[in-house]
């Protein structure tokens, strides 16, 4: 189905194409240095020429970065003059002139197109008035605009490609803006990194005007260039080829569109002539409008689509005839733990060394381990993107990290993934309209090949706002049902909900309730009920426990027997393939019982078993190979002890059992492996040597 609905995408450009070409053959295009068509849109004319697109990356002075609000942490970590994906600098010919809309699309000019988008005025706020920007336009709203005014007017009107849009809006300037290296006050619409429409975090929206025209244009006679909305062009997103080039017209496809100049609510770093930003051609938010060419598409040939990444490339398609074969079940196994964030230092873009946080792992067909997470150099910054590692079957290392998913400048917070145990890989993923996790929507991609190749993203959650943040882990009822957990709130407390999809991962509700805590572990009892458990909003001192007897729309909720968690921890819960219930999570102190029967405190990292359908925990185990104690990493390296009585203090879990058993349990760093027997057994009364605790055990 998603090749037929790519096939239909593709025949709809080529014939909008042609039709393009048949109406502009009989009509006659303007000449003079400006033109206004039949609904009121003014046009220049943009002369051919030549110009360098992109940035070099090369430092600014402090004094200006000082005036770009949010450019602070960009002294340290990031090229200021331009991101990574504005390189390399390049020469670029515009060699035929075009007139280009003087202003963005109006509310007034769209609904002429579209009546009925007369109900979105004032949504969140936001353009009201005639003269105002439209938003709230798809890539494909925008395009189809532009064919209704070609067909109207009998002249060809589209989408600017990203080159034509850089070069009408520098107006043959090479600074940040066209007003040189800072934009004066009467460009700045709430120019910072907004948390909206989160009520909490956004402490409300200031009352924003998106009337076009109000401030200076630019040598060519554009309009809010910098800073009004973020406007669509017709190019898929992709790395700049190197070297000069002719009317360049971006890559062959692509996951996302490419949206120029920035909008109000946004730091000034991003409203640069260089800047590029993207979403999914579908999206819609209060950030994003348009503007008109009137000339004929470029003929150039687009670049190709980039190569794989490493963990995408010899996927191995064959199921190992040993899969379900690992080492014997009544032995106690453990291994690790294993480093699986490989980044290159002072990597900055789009991998960043900083801080790479809040993985997913899951099991492969081919009985390869997944594991993605994402990678910024600040949490609620536009830079954070999607990296994934990859484990082969026949590996013990896992594989330098690459990129994964990235919507360009746009906070892609929280990953999940999920192997339906079948052929499917589930990916889900937030899709921020702009920076923080404010203001997510959800994706979901899919695999059916092991992660060799993956379906285009699909928004299943579409509007932007709260409780669509994705956790780990994700599962199916007995009945049948896809349970995708998210926060409910975008702050330290709050909850967590569930999304529930009843017809396999086509369409998802909010099932309305809310979890205490939140990123919540979640698992079904035998029973049919939900059972959760949460971090804040802790009950009597203790972990609150939720419960549910009606697929997520009610919870009650007490103390569980586990201490609570807070910042940079995240718990796990786990229906295992033997029966019992899996948790693991953080403990400053917790009492375990060793191979005496005696009980002694360990703290860090630990898991516990529930044979009782989660009334009791009575098996708990530090997840540790119970050495005299060495130093590794935690989260971005934080250093840390690993001994028989102390494991990894803190780090985001996620969790997944492959087909042999193990049970594969990752933080934001380092991967442990282990049975069902190793969690069983109990503990050593000391230390054992390094090598007594790889023996136990084969690798998988």
């Amino acid at each position: 189905m998603e090749h037929l609905t790519r096939n239909y995408r593709v025949l709809g450009a080529v014939l909008f194409s042609v039709a393009i070409s048949v109406i502009s053959a009989g009509a006659q295009t303007p000449q003079g240095p400006k033109h206004k068509n039949s609904i009121g849109m003014e046009f220049r004319r943009i002369e051919a020429g030549s110009f360098t697109m992109g940035s070099d990356g090369s430092r600014l002075p402090d004094e200006i970065l000082d005036a770009w609000e949010g450019a602070s942490k960009r002294k340290i970590f990031l090229p200021i003059a331009g991101d990574y994906d504005e390189s390399p600098a390049h020469q670029v010919t515009i060699s035929r002139p075009l007139y280009i809309g003087a202003y963005e699309v109006t509310k007034q000019q769209y609904e002429q197109f579209d009546p009925a988008h007369r109900r979105l005025r004032g949504k969140l706020g936001f353009s009201q008035g005639d003269d105002e920007a439209v938003v709230f336009v798809s890539w494909q709203e925008a395009t189809a605009f532009c064919g209704w005014l070609s067909k109207k007017e009998k002249l060809p009107y589209r989408l600017p490609t990203e080159a034509e849009w850089e070069y009408a809006a520098r107006a043959g300037t090479a600074t940040p803006f066209h007003t040189g290296y800072t934009l004066p006050a009467e460009f700045l619409k709430n120019q910072v990194r907004s948390w909206f429409p989160d009520a909490v975090r956004s402490k409300g929206q200031p009352a924003i005007s998106l009337a076009v025209g109000q401030t200076r244009p630019n040598a060519w006679g554009l309009y809010d260039v910098h800073g009004n909305v973020e406007e669509w062009t017709n190019d898929w997103y992709g790395p700049y080829g190197a070297g000069e080039q002719t009317d360049p017209v971006g890559r062959i496809a692509g996951d996302f569109r490419v949206t120029r100049g920035g909008s109000h609510s946004t730091e000034i770093y991003y409203l640069r002539s260089a800047n590029r930003m993207g979403t999914l051609p579908q999206d819609k938010s209060w950030l994003i409008g348009f503007r008109v060419v009137l000339g004929e598409m470029p003929k150039t040939r687009p670049l190709p689509v980039p190569p794989h990444p490493l963990h995408q490339r010899g996927v191995s398609q064959k199921v190992p005839p040993s899969l379900s074969r690992g080492s014997d079940p009544a032995v106690p196994y453990f291994k690790g733990p294993r480093v699986f964030v490989k980044v290159a230092p002072n990597s900055a873009g789009p991998l960043f060394s900083h801080h790479n946080h809040d993985p997913a792992i899951v099991e492969c067909p081919n009985g390869d381990l997944l594991a993605i997470w994402y990678t910024c150099v600040d949490e609620p910054g536009r830079e954070l993107g999607i990296v994934a590692s990859r484990l082969r079957y026949d590996s013990e290392e896992w594989e330098p990290a690459e990129l994964f998913w990235d919507a360009p400048d746009r906070n892609d917070h929280a990953p999940a993934l999920w192997f339906d145990g079948k052929k499917t890989i589930y990916h889900f993923n937030g899709l921020s309209a702009a920076a923080t996790w404010g203001s997510l929507a959800t994706i979901l991609r899919i695999s059916t090949d092991s992660g060799a190749t993956w379906s285009k993203a699909r928004l299943i959650i579409p509007e932007h706002g709260p409780r669509h943040m994705p956790i780990e882990t994700v599962f199916r009822t007995k009945e049948g049902f896809i349970v995708l957990p998210s926060d409910a709130d975008v702050g330290g407390s709050g909850g967590s909900t569930i999304h529930i999809s009843r017809d396999n991962g086509r369409t998802w509700q909010d099932a309305g309730g809310t979890i205490a805590g939140i990123h919540a572990g979640i698992a079904q009892l035998r029973d049919g009920r939900l059972l959760a458990f949460g971090r804040r909003d802790d009950i009597d001192g203790r972990m609150p426990k939720s419960i549910s007897a009606d697929m997520g729309k009610t919870w009650s909720r007490s103390a569980s027997e586990f201490p609570p968690i807070g910042g940079g921890q995240r718990l796990v819960l786990l229906r295992l393939k033997e029966g019992p219930l899996f948790f693991a999570s953080f403990a400053k102190q917790i009492a375990i019982t060793d191979v005496s029967g005696k009980q002694r405190q360990v703290s860090g990292l630990f898991g516990a078993l529930s044979f009782d359908e989660g009334a009791t925990w009575s098996t708990r185990r530090l997840i540790s190979d119970d050495g005299p104690g060495r130093q590794l990493g935690t989260t971005d390296g934080a250093p840390f002890t690993l001994s028989w009585e102390s494991a990894e203090p803190r780090g985001y879990l996620s969790v997944c059992q492959t087909d042999d058993g193990v049970i594969h349990l990752i933080s934001s760093r380092l991967h442990y492996a282990f049975n069902l027997a190793w969690l069983k057994a109990p503990p050593p009364v000391q230390p054992i040597t390094q090598a007594g605790s790889q023996a136990k055990g084969e690798m998988r």
